[in-house]
């Protein structure tokens, strides 16, 4: 298969953001002195039983189509895991940002009903996360993310807050699509733990740190248990934590429910949640609370390499 040329708009990866020496930076001070933005992200996706075969990665491992095996577990996590994720949420008192294949709310009325009856935020994982925006030209992308937030108005009756690609599968140009549908944070990188400024094209755009580290769904490729993860979870906070005295820290918990929501794997992640939840100075925000409260920041301001402009 010979794909087309990854389109781009001239901006160079330098330029979207400059480099910044973490000791060196003004300190970032979070509401009230709290030392860690704590976020908190289910991934609550659908992906396709039989996705279409185009461009560069077969959804499924299993071949020939359907895979039974690979579908019917996260059809789990859909149908068993996330209602066992709100009940843990709810007795923690957690508000979540869902990273939603957007499809969902559409296709699961009970599961979005109770998403928008706790006040989560939604942030688009695109709308299928079988259907990658790898190869796609701009205006195909463009389109994507259209459709997406057009669920989004439909449903909450706001423009989307935050942009995730489906399976992490951005292009050269997604942050400007994103920043020019007016999304006001993206988290397709995985560069630093305090929020970033992204020169665009035209527009604002600010990174939201999310993990590729304490995300279960890495944790379950590399065949680490639930009280691996959990251990994994109470280390990366105690060093935030620690280093977030001086230099607030983001830290990001990523969890998929057909993953941490089943029934061997749930009690450890409680347990994990609890220990973090039990320290003073943790603020548990959504993704916008994050970005808003960090735009006031002094540290807040874009890349001198790009011009943007702020958000109002």
């Amino acid at each position: 298969m010979t794909l087309a040329p990854a389109p781009s708009s001239g901006i160079t990866p330098e330029q979207r953001f400059a480099y910044s020496a973490a000791p060196d930076r003004t300190p970032l001070k979070w509401p009230n002195g709290a030392r860690v933005a704590l976020w908190v992200a289910p991934n609550i996706e659908h992906y396709e039983y039989l996705p279409q075969k185009i461009r560069v990665r077969d959804p499924w491992p299993r071949v020939p189509h359907p895979d039974i095996l690979g579908y019917g577990l996260r059809d789990y996590g859909n149908r068993v895991g996330v209602w066992r994720f709100m009940e843990m949420f709810d007795r923690l008192g957690l508000r979540c940002t869902v990273s939603l294949s957007m499809s969902v709310l559409d296709m699961y009325p009970e599961i979005a009903d109770a998403m928008l009856s706790r006040r989560w935020e939604l942030m688009s994982h695109g709308l299928y996360n079988t259907r990658y925006h790898w190869g796609l030209d701009e205006d195909e992308e463009r389109a994507a993310i259209e459709e997406c937030q057009e669920i989004h108005r439909r449903h909450v009756g706001t423009g989307l807050p935050g942009w995730f690609s489906p399976a992490a599968s951005n292009t050269l140009i997604t942050p400007d699509l994103v920043a020019e549908a007016g999304i006001a944070y993206l988290c397709d990188l995985y560069h630093d733990d305090q929020p970033t400024a992204i020169g665009v094209r035209q527009g604002a755009l600010y990174s939201l740190p999310y993990s590729m580290e304490i995300n279960d769904s890495i944790a379950w490729r590399r065949g680490q248990e639930a009280a691996g993860f959990g251990q994994k979870i109470r280390d990366e906070f105690d060093t935030l934590y620690a280093e977030g005295a001086e230099h607030g820290k983001v830290m990001n918990i990523a969890l998929h429910p057909f993953i941490s929501g089943q029934p061997h794997r749930i009690a450890e992640l409680e347990k994990a949640l609890e220990y973090v939840l039990g320290h003073s100075g943790v603020w548990c925000a959504t993704g916008s609370e994050i970005i808003a409260w960090f735009h006031q920041q002094p540290i807040a301001r874009p890349s001198p390499l790009l011009t943007t402009q702020d958000p109002p």
